[in-house]
């Protein structure tokens, strides 16, 4: 049985530490077994591809490398806040900011 994550897809995120530390950007996928992150525009990468048949040219490409869930935090109102989980008033369980107490979509 997989871990329940508080970070999901879609959610805008902060780097609170490592190489990217301070970098705010949206989750674009998250690797479960790993328990790593890819954020769009953060924590950059260079790969060398060798030319192929679908690029004849080959070259550097630069893509969002990952980070470990641990490093991140998820930002509400510009704020970056924990994650808790409560039942609303449908008896339906929401994610809410512990900071500020607003519950995320």
């Amino acid at each position: 049985m997989q871990k329940k994550l508080n970070i999901k897809v879609g959610d805008a995120v902060r780097v609170m530490s490592g190489e990217s530390k301070g970098q705010e950007g949206d989750v674009i996928a998250i690797d479960r077994t790993k328990m790593r992150v890819t954020i769009k525009g953060v924590n950059m990468i260079k790969r060398h591809n060798k030319p192929s048949a679908s690029n004849p040219q080959g070259g550097i490409e630069e893509k969002e490398g990952t980070i470990h869930i641990s490093n991140l935090m998820v930002v509400v109102n510009g704020q970056p806040s924990r994650i808790g989980r409560k039942l609303d008033e449908n008896g339906k369980l929401v994610r809410y900011a512990k900071k500020s107490g607003e519950v995320i979509k």
